[in-house]
């Protein structure tokens, strides 16, 4: 018994190493992240050759990690600045991967008072610190808190250029009567606590995760945040996709250079017909019938997935790689000692490199049987020395 407990312990020691998978790092948009998240968990469940996380952070984040080597893959909302387009030229290749819109909220009060709608020209009043109580646009007697997000943030870049004119723009509103916000969840929680406050999210945010409009296209508001219309268009799929909703973007992931074959990996699941699904499903408005494979396209800025690529293979015959298992001599030892079960679980949830992770297996059973024979030592009634470890390392 002892001699295969010592058998064990070397198998469970040398199985990380062919156990690891090459990891692929995605950073960068917090609009993005909640379905890169959800893509890469799908992606990793249904592959073992590579294993990707995904961080948050912001657009700017996402660039400088990716250009600088730290990430894979950047996520990006909204479009590049000129400068960006000049700084990184081609070498910065843009994956269109979904829609999105930016929505304005209101505190549930100031929209149940009436205010269900402003103006592009309304808004930018407001954050240029010209209009600063709700009468002003319908609302209540009441001084309006002002919600901005971060710099370098991509949604707040959008907004500037949409409302403001300029993509770095200041905003005295928020200075003199609100806050900066870091991260969509900040500024829903800003909202969700206050009586008299405007701000703007991700579309994906107004539901978190859950339907955002009915089959009609019509938005379903949650019960406790209010997207208001902008210059009476309000925020659906429908309007978003079509660029009639005012600020409505596209969401992008990029590498620098060529994708290297994790990433490129992913950058084809998330742009195929179940990564899109992924999209839909959580809050995302899908870049729409897709073909399996991601390609930038020639100009900077302005990447999508290629629509003249051969169709993948229907979902039904798509297979994951066969999951390597250990020999059954092996299994075999691991029954005996009890500890079946709990290696299953182990080897299960750590991704694999599946072609060498059998080989390997075998070749150390195969080697460990041989040791035990020649070892007279190692019989189950005596007790491991220094001097058997070694032969067994041998």
């Amino acid at each position: 018994m002892r001699g295969l407990l010592a058998l064990l312990f070397i198998s469970l020691a040398l199985a990380p190493e062919a156990l690891a998978a090459t990891e692929v790092v995605v950073s960068g948009s917090t609009t993005i992240m909640p379905f890169g998240a959800a893509a890469a968990k799908a992606f990793n469940a249904q592959q073992s050759e590579y294993h990707v996380s995904v961080s948050g952070g912001d657009t700017d984040a996402g660039i400088a990690n990716v250009t600088e080597g730290h990430s894979d893959i950047a996520m990006i909302s909204g479009e590049l600045s000129p400068t960006e387009k000049s700084k990184y030229g081609d070498r910065l290749k843009e994956y269109l991967v979904a829609y999105d819109g930016i929505c304005m909220v209101v505190s549930n009060q100031i929209y149940n008072s009436g205010v269900k709608g402003l103006t592009r020209a309304q808004v930018r009043q407001i954050y240029a610190g010209n209009i600063s109580n709700w009468k002003e646009v319908g609302g209540p007697d009441r001084a309006i808190f002002v919600i901005a997000r971060e710099h370098g943030s991509g949604t707040r870049s959008t907004f500037n250029e949409d409302i403001m004119g300029d993509r770095y723009a200041e905003t005295p509103g928020v200075d003199e009567h609100g806050r900066i916000e870091k991260g969509n969840s900040g500024v829903k929680a800003v909202i969700l606590g206050s009586n008299r406050a405007i701000g703007y999210l991700g579309y994906y945010y107004l539901g978190q995760g859950l339907p955002a409009v009915s089959p009609h296209g019509i938005l379903i508001s949650n019960p406790d945040l209010q997207a208001i219309s902008l210059d009476e268009v309000l925020p659906t799929l429908d309007t978003i996709k079509a660029g009639k909703y005012p600020m409505a973007r596209k969401l992008y992931m990029a590498t620098y250079g060529d994708a290297k074959p994790g990433a490129k990996a992913f950058l084809d699941f998330v742009a195929s017909p179940t990564g899109q699904s992924i999209a839909k499903k959580n809050g995302f408005i899908p870049e729409g019938p897709t073909t399996g494979q991601a390609s930038a396209a020639n100009e900077p800025g302005q990447a999508a997935v290629s629509a003249d690529r051969t169709p993948a293979a229907p979902e039904s015959k798509a297979q994951a790689p066969a999951q390597a298992k250990p020999q059954p001599g092996f299994e075999a030892i691991l029954a005996t000692v009890g500890l079946l079960a709990g290696y299953r679980k182990y080897a299960a949830s750590v991704p694999t490199r599946q072609k060498n992770f059998g080989a390997l297996q075998l070749g150390c059973h195969q080697r460990s049987r041989r040791r035990l024979a020649d070892a007279p030592s190692l019989q189950p009634s005596s007790r491991p020395n220094v001097d058997d470890w070694t032969a067994l390392k041998g």
